[in-house]
């Protein structure tokens, strides 16, 4: 803070490391000399722009799409990357082992009593494998939706992760939800599997997590299987037959299973409102627009590459979570998962947790900002790690692009990363341009065996407002 109260900008990338950044390489790549011509032509021509980023990025396709965008149905109804197929998991995990990083850190995990463990690229693509193949043979199966009600740590990207290589849905919980918040969302998207723990610590106390599964297992009929990761090996309530220990039920299977190509259209993950103004609306993302929009804002916004170390402090169950691990792991860098909060033991935690993992990309909300501030000090210096970034309101205007919604990209007291000041104004987009999101009009609810088909939705023409009422409304023009 400066003598006047206002708040200053504490950190300023050189010259040098703005020429070095990934988004100053991509418009050299594509002869752009300023980001107020990259914005206009993002806007006048987004086929030219996604596509570019696609080939930057190096999406990997199983078959190449014939086309970016086809809005001849209107901007209101585009598909986006009609004729290509590929898969989220294969993104995030093959590609990487075809790299040869089979050996590096893909995920840093600390537990809020301290405990610590580190999975490898291998090693993260034998559990999602095995995952992936006991989840077939519980019969989930392209289409089927799976709740996961886990905190954060290696399972909950082992079990996105898995459900998504086999063409199925997750939809995620946050880990401190009561069982009410839980079965709204289990019913909504009429869940055919739940995956919980037996409980977790938060500051030092037992979360019994299994316990309030159940409950909202019980009040959700879809629901046929509840897969337990043992967490705490604590005793727990048991039912028969629908019950099952996750390391039980991966054992004997192999750690093999070829990823489900899919159309970059086709639903990967059912997100949802926290419901503190009415009930939870779930926007649906896809393969293909999740993924490229979530690496496209890392890359160019934050600057996050294969030698990174990503953190954010966030829970599986808001958007900020599965981002994480998306972005981390498409990159090839480490993701660093943190399942306690940032001031147990002792108010120094989370600059501890950086400092120990050698975080070098990391993201705070205002609110874990403000929440800082008591034991903050007077004064302080910004070490050599990491950069940092803070996220707040979105904003309506940008570029059309894949994931839907519509964002801008702020900070607020917070030192920046040098593509966050050098990137494009608006990391967002037009709704109306959106090949993640959903619309279902004619359709409020997902329906096995693949949900949901193009003859009766918007071909991701917009995010869907999919409301826990069974209501569902579509995104008007920005």
């Amino acid at each position: 803070m400066s003598e006047t109260g206002k708040s200053e900008i504490i950190w300023r990338p050189t010259p040098d490391y703005v020429e070095r950044s990934r988004i100053a390489r991509f418009m050299r790549s594509q002869r752009i000399g300023s980001l107020e011509e990259l914005q206009r032509r993002s806007v006048e021509d987004p086929e030219w722009y996604w596509d570019a980023v696609v080939r930057d990025l190096g999406v990997r396709w199983t078959r190449p799409y014939t086309r970016v965008l086809d809005a001849s149905r209107g901007i209101q109804w585009p598909r986006w990357f009609p004729g290509g197929l590929l898969n989220f998991a294969d993104n995030c995990v093959d590609k990487n082992l075809d790299a040869g990083r089979g050996d590096k850190p893909a995920i840093i995990w600390e537990g809020d009593d301290g405990q610590g463990r580190t999975l490898s690229y291998r090693e993260l693509a034998r559990e999602v494998n095995r995952l992936a193949n006991a989840l077939k043979r519980l019969g989930v199966g392209e289409g089927d939706r799976v709740g996961v009600f886990l905190p954060m740590s290696p399972e909950a990207a082992i079990a996105t992760l898995a459900v998504v290589r086999i063409g199925a849905i997750y939809t995620p919980c946050f880990s401190g939800y009561g069982a009410q918040a839980v079965a709204s969302r289990l019913q909504d998207c009429e869940a055919k599997a739940l995956i919980t723990a037996d409980g977790f610590q938060r500051r030092g106390q037992v979360v019994k997590m299994k316990e309030t599964a159940d409950e909202a297992a019980a009040a959700s009929p879809s629901v046929r299987h509840v897969v337990v990761y043992r967490r705490l090996g604590r005793e727990i309530p048991w039912t028969a037959r629908r019950d099952l220990w996750w390391d039980e039920l991966v054992a004997n299977e192999p750690d093999r299973c070829p990823a489900l190509p899919v159309e970059a259209e086709r639903p990967c993950l059912i997100i949802y409102t926290s419901g503190t103004t009415g009930r939870p609306k779930g926007a649906v993302l896809t393969h293909g627009g999740f993924l490229v929009k979530t690496a496209s804002d890392f890359a160019y916004c934050h600057d996050v590459g294969e030698g990174d170390r990503l953190f954010w402090l966030s829970d599986l169950g808001w958007l900020m979570g599965p981002m994480l691990i998306t972005a981390g792991l498409f990159h090839g860098g480490t993701v660093v998962l943190f399942e306690g909060v940032p001031d147990y033991p002792k108010p120094d935690r989370l600059w501890a947790l950086v400092e120990r993992h050698k975080v070098t990309v990391m993201g705070l909300s205002p609110t874990a900002v403000r929440g800082s501030c008591p034991t903050a000090p007077s004064t302080s210096t910004p070490t050599s790690s990491p950069r940092y970034a803070s996220w707040v309101r979105r904003a309506s205007r940008g570029t059309p692009s894949p994931i839907g919604g519509s964002s801008k990209t702020s900070a607020r007291r917070a030192c920046r990363s040098s593509t966050t000041r050098a990137g494009p104004r608006s990391r967002g987009a037009s709704s109306d341009a959106s090949p993640a999101c959903r619309s279902s009009r004619a359709r409020s609810r997902p329906r096995s065996p693949a949900w949901p088909p193009t003859s009766s939705t918007s071909a991701a023409g917009g995010c869907a407002a999919r409301s826990a009422s069974s209501s569902s409304r579509r995104r008007g023009p920005a």
